[in-house]
């Protein structure tokens, strides 16, 4: 059983519809020249709230929660902090992230009022992607050491993976083209067949070879 001084930043722990709301501001972060910030804590179990919510009441220390029922026991909710060189919850830093974090659905701490988290951020079970918005491959750091990153894929090979788009006409016409290049040996093999898998790359490809082979 996690002790409850023990802070959990395991991405995993979080519901679905949290994890895509985080990489999303994570990714919208990086794109906004924001990389150095990282998760400090996911899911909390009620102990571990009800231990935290002690702390500058019954029990030594500064006051570091304002409720006993957070989103983080729900798996809904994270806290962030900011790497260096800014300190570890530089203002404007998580201003600016706020700020994107708002334009996503996503809720921010630092609005709230009288109580204000800067570094906390939660969404409820119901969100969904804002429209005009689509999430890659990006890397959510849980530690200072580490920097946001985001996978950007080969361009080439996402041009490769195009879909045949041709009109039934011109899938006919181009059989028929096929056809007739193997008959007078212009290619060796007969592609006609082939024709409603090929993708518009390999369509192209062809028949620039059919052209080349006729010159």
């Amino acid at each position: 059983m996690t002790s409850v001084t023990t802070t959990c930043r395991d991405f995993s722990e979080l519901l679905p519809a949290a994890q895509t709301a985080c990489r999303l501001l994570f990714q919208e972060c990086y794109k906004a020249g924001i990389k150095n910030i990282f998760i400090t804590e996911t899911y909390r179990s009620q102990e571990r709230q009800k231990y935290l919510y002690a702390q500058g009441r019954t029990r030594p220390g500064q006051i570091v929660t304002w409720t006993l029922d957070s989103n983080h026991k729900s798996r809904l909710a994270w806290d962030i902090a900011v790497g260096p060189p800014q300190s570890l919850y530089d203002v404007t830093t998580l201003t600016r992230v706020g700020a994107i974090a708002r334009k996503l659905g996503i809720t921010w701490g630092g609005d709230w009022v009288g109580s204000i988290d800067r570094p906390h951020f939660e969404v409820k079970s119901s969100w969904k992607m804002p429209a005009g918005y689509k999430l890659g491959k990006v890397i959510v750091p849980s530690n200072s050491k580490m920097q946001v990153q985001l996978i950007v894929e080969d361009k080439t090979k996402e041009e490769n993976k195009m879909t045949n788009t041709l009109s039934s006409t011109a899938k006919q016409d181009l059989r028929d083209l096929l056809k007739e290049t193997h008959k007078r040996g212009i290619l060796k093999v007969d592609h006609s067949e082939k024709v409603d898998s090929m993708t518009e790359c390999e369509v192209l490809g062809l028949l620039i070879s059919v052209v080349k082979r006729t010159l």
